[in-house]
């Protein structure tokens, strides 16, 4: 899995009757081979990803493609990535909100 394949999968993985009305935005900042800027913006239930980093986030990840990827993949905790500064997460609370639904947990 790549950092694209995850980003591309996510519409597939969504179920808009679950965050109808709901309205968010996450920046993903992921350096280093296979990485990017990606974000996922959530407005009124309608999930929309651009390349690149677009509009005022919510919640902004940082982290290196390798590590974040590494979560994804359940080869790295998630919680010690966070806790050693791997992934740095602007807003935790927001993460934790939509984590579910956008298959980060």
């Amino acid at each position: 899995m790549t950092l694209q394949d995850f980003i591309e999968k996510l519409p597939q993985r969504f179920q808009p009757e679950v965050v109808a009305g709901m309205s968010t935005n996450f920046h993903f900042d992921l350096s280093g081979e296979g990485g990017g800027q990606y974000t996922i913006e959530l407005i009124d239930g309608q999930l929309q990803i651009h390349e690149g980093l677009v509009g005022e986030p919510r919640c902004v990840i940082t982290a290196k493609a390798d590590d974040f990827l590494g979560v994804l993949q359940g080869k790295i905790n998630p919680m010690m990535a966070v806790l050693t500064g791997k992934i740095k997460i602007s807003n935790q609370g927001e993460l934790l909100k939509y984590a579910k639904i956008f298959g980060l947990m």
